[in-house]
């Protein structure tokens, strides 16, 4: 690795690094410093969260012939969906932000994502990062360049959370690091540990059935090994959702503290489910829990700053429609953009649905995406930071917009 992608890499290539135990060392109190300027958050769900489950299309038949498992149930049934509108449904561990939904600062955009074929973790992070779809030269991102358009000369401007600058951070504006909250990266646990103990027990023998369980436990080890191992990868060096909701606090009270931060990006990983998914309950379920109280806890402790200030979620591709035989879901392609903020027009579920029947998938699989992931950031950056046609451009080369979606007022 050249030195200048290592430093990079690891956050001190024209980074400044902010210690969470010292904000005041570092915070200008100047009262000249506007404190109703425009600020965007961008929280991306690394390894690929499943956005039929987030938003469920709970009028569809097909999606609860594609998961007899795993799907989450109708409005008013036990552990049913938050209804939306007649289509449509929350995740039941999301009841922490549908007062959001409710009170029109919450809007989600459906069958939207990355117009490539990709099912790799890697590049479909890289090209959503960059903002520049199959060109994996693109050195810098988006959100860099973003930066470059409105700085304001103040190495404080752009803050990201977490041990490294991101790719969406990378190039040549400086951009500030914020430590992760302790604990944020645990590891979660696949198998309850008391049950295989109990099975261990039951087959002790030398009889060809106790034989075979041990055989296949062995194998089933080194599958969670296998599985372990993509989820960290897919992750690329993103916390679990544990320690959002602290995270999320300490950069709310950072912007509400110093106006001069404009920009902020998280991470979160743990989304690729491709093992014991659950439904209403399960690992997927816990995740959410935690978005959801994390959202939540940064909306209120922006406070005023809310107001003034666009919250994107994105993930790299959706997962299948159907599940697989280990009760989770696959690499797909279509997903759901969430956007929040006191300017949002939010209350609605924006994009044309193509639905879930087998014609109208991608590739047979996959639900298709009729919204591009840059039409949602476009129009948060012209409406909400109030960029021109030639801004645009630099932030998003070569992109013209297919659709206009009303998501700013």
């Amino acid at each position: 690795m050249k030195r200048r992608n290592f430093l990079i890499h690891t956050g001190l290539f024209s980074a400044s690094v902010i210690s969470a135990t010292n904000i005041n060392t570092w915070v200008a109190k100047s009262a000249t410093l506007n404190s109703q300027k425009k600020r965007l958050i961008v929280i991306f769900l690394r390894g690929a969260v499943d956005g039929l489950s987030v938003v469920v299309p709970y009028s569809e038949p097909a999606y609860y012939q594609a998961r007899p498992q795993i799907a989450i149930p109708q409005p008013g049934k036990d552990g049913g969906v938050l209804s939306l509108d007649d289509r449509f449904g929350l995740h039941p561990s999301l009841t922490s932000i549908l007062p959001l939904w409710q009170q029109g600062s919450l809007a989600f955009v459906h069958a939207c994502g990355l117009q490539d074929s990709t099912r790799s973790h890697f590049d479909a992070q890289q090209y959503m990062e960059s903002g520049t779809p199959g060109n994996k030269r693109t050195g810098d991102g988006w959100m860099n360049r973003l930066l470059s358009v409105i700085s304001e000369k103040t190495p404080i401007q752009a803050v990201s959370v977490g041990e490294t600058i991101p790719r969406i951070f990378y190039g040549r504006m400086p951009v500030a690091n914020l430590a992760l909250g302790k604990n944020a990266d645990r590891p979660l646990s696949i198998d309850r540990p008391q049950v295989a103990a109990a099975f261990d027990q039951l087959y002790t023998g030398n009889d060809t059935l106790s034989k075979t369980y041990h055989q296949g436990r062995l194998a089933r080890q080194a599958l969670m090994e296998d599985l372990d191992y993509e989820m960290k990868m897919a992750n690329n060096g993103a916390p679990t959702p544990n320690g959002f909701p602290k995270d999320a606090e300490r950069l709310a009270r950072l912007m509400v503290t110093d106006p001069r931060i404009q920009l902020g990006f998280m991470a979160l990983g743990g989304w690729d489910t491709h093992v014991n998914q659950g439904n209403s309950q399960g690992r997927l379920a816990r995740n959410l829990d935690n978005l959801g109280i994390g959202l939540a806890t940064l909306v209120k402790n922006l406070g005023a700053v809310y107001q003034n200030t666009a919250i994107v979620v994105m993930s790299e591709f959706g997962r299948t429609v159907g599940q697989n035989n280990n009760g989770g879901t696959d690499h797909g392609h279509g997903n759901v953009m969430w956007v929040l903020g006191g300017n949002i027009q939010g209350g609605k579920i924006y994009g044309e649905w193509p639905g879930l029947n087998s014609t109208q998938l991608y590739q047979d699989r996959d639900l298709a995406i009729t919204t591009d992931f840059r039409d949602v950031i476009s129009i948060l950056l012209e409406r909400h930071l109030s960029l021109n046609t030639e801004k645009l451009n630099q932030v998003l080369p070569n992109y013209i917009p297919t659709q206009i979606i009303p998501l700013s007022k």
